[in-house]
């Protein structure tokens, strides 16, 4: 971040063995590690990165979250049988029996950390470092900046889980400053957690230039179109309106392949219903994709399509169009704020959905038009701008607090 003048420390869940590590990997030549049981430091230049041991891991629900019997061993070789690591910081709470527990404890191994640590502000994402965020704060008096990438109203609709919502306000309230991934959130946070709109500041994301590669066998027939549906298919991703779209798509089209590129919670129940609704055939179910797998895909596609049901931003639809992809996207999206050069649709509205997949695929001139356009206009959203937006708000809240 030499270009910002900013050096910054990322303190990020590691679990104890790979078998169980997430998709991020901390690699980096002259590591230096510390003697410390509960943390790890690795280093590059105007980067640090602190590996805290625990099983938080992104994406992970309060009812599925379990304590492996591997890192139950960890637990007990190095903080001691039920042994909290902190009375004080973890407010009593027990390391790691269940999720809410093991955030906290991840707070007061943060804490603990920050004391070792020089630094100006912190920066918290997301309900799972929001204590961490706070107790920091609280303990050193620098000042806290949240953001915001999904709130638990975007996860779960109406029925959110209430500790997971208090924790998100009360890191909301605590806050300094709030950074948003779009006014779509802006307007959540003001309208269902009470935030001024004035301690909210909007920063959209952006995505990286693709590069060159060559197509690899697919197995499918050159003659077929292909529309993607790439993201988790959980509630939230609104993966049960792409499949009536597509029973709708194929009742005019026959040369027509759906696919469904990622994994969740309810890829069980979607493979079900494509089973039901006669469609089983043109679906195709790949799994969670990663590097040239999901490049691949995006050279196959047609078509991109994200009927998201609440989604704070949408980075998916800016790489597909990075890559040549048109896409159709939900106007109940962040990311509707900012393109120009896509097809927009309730998520809801099953029927325009299926209407505008059959004009992208019937007529070449609207396909190409989305293009070219749309790979022109997404150029223009980069993350160095991004980061730039995030460092200026940096510098007003620390001025704000001299």
């Amino acid at each position: 971040m030499d270009s910002l003048g900013l050096r910054i420390s990322f303190v990020l869940p590691k679990v104890v063995s790979g078998q169980y590590a997430s998709h991020v990997r901390l690699l980096t030549p002259g590591t230096r590690k510390r003697n410390m049981s509960s943390y790890s430091m690795q280093e590059l230049k105007n980067f640090m990165f602190h590996s805290i041991a625990s099983t938080l891991q992104p994406y992970t629900l309060p009812e599925d979250y379990q304590l492996t019997e591997e890192h139950s061993e960890f637990v007990r070789q190095h903080f001691g049988q039920g042994q909290p690591f902190s009375d004080e910081a973890c407010n009593g709470v027990h390391y790691g029996q269940d999720m809410y527990s093991e955030v906290h404890r991840y707070a007061a191994v943060a804490v603990s950390l920050a004391f070792d640590e020089s630094f100006d502000l912190i920066h918290a994402h997301d309900w799972m470092t929001y204590p961490a965020g706070m107790a920091t704060a609280a303990a050193t008096g620098k000042p806290l900046v949240v953001h915001v990438h999904s709130t638990e109203f975007d996860r779960s609709g109406e029925h959110v889980n209430q500790m997971i919502y208090d924790i998100e306000r009360a890191g909301m309230e605590r806050a300094d400053k709030i950074i948003a991934v779009s006014h779509y959130t802006r307007n959540i946070i003001s309208s269902r957690y009470g935030i001024a709109g004035d301690k909210v500041e909007v920063v959209y994301n952006g995505v990286e230039s693709n590069g060159t590669w060559s197509l690899m066998t697919t197995g499918i027939d050159s003659d077929e179109k292909i529309v993607l549906f790439l993201g988790r298919i959980t509630m939230q991703k609104g993966p049960e309106y792409f499949l009536k779209a597509a029973k709708k798509v194929l009742e005019v089209m026959d040369n027509v392949k759906f696919v469904m590129a990622g994994s969740g919670d309810m890829m069980n129940r979607i493979i079900n219903m494509a089973a039901e609704l006669g469609i089983g055939n043109k679906v195709m179910f790949t799994g969670f994709l990663r590097g040239d797998d999901v490049r691949q895909i995006y050279e196959m596609a047609d078509l991109y399509v994200m009927p998201s049901v609440s989604e704070p931003f949408g980075i998916v639809p800016l790489e597909a169009m990075n890559h040549d992809v048109p896409v159709i996207i939900s106007k109940q999206s962040g990311v509707s704020e900012v393109l120009t050069h896509a097809l927009k649709v309730d998520f809801w509205d099953v029927d325009e959905i299926a209407n505008k997949i059959v004009a992208v695929l019937k007529y070449p001139p609207l396909q190409l038009t989305l293009r070219n356009h749309g790979n022109f206009e997404v150029r223009e959203l980069r993350w160095i701008d991004s980061a730039r937006k995030c460092a200026s708000i940096y510098e007003d809240v620390l001025m704000a607090v001299c």
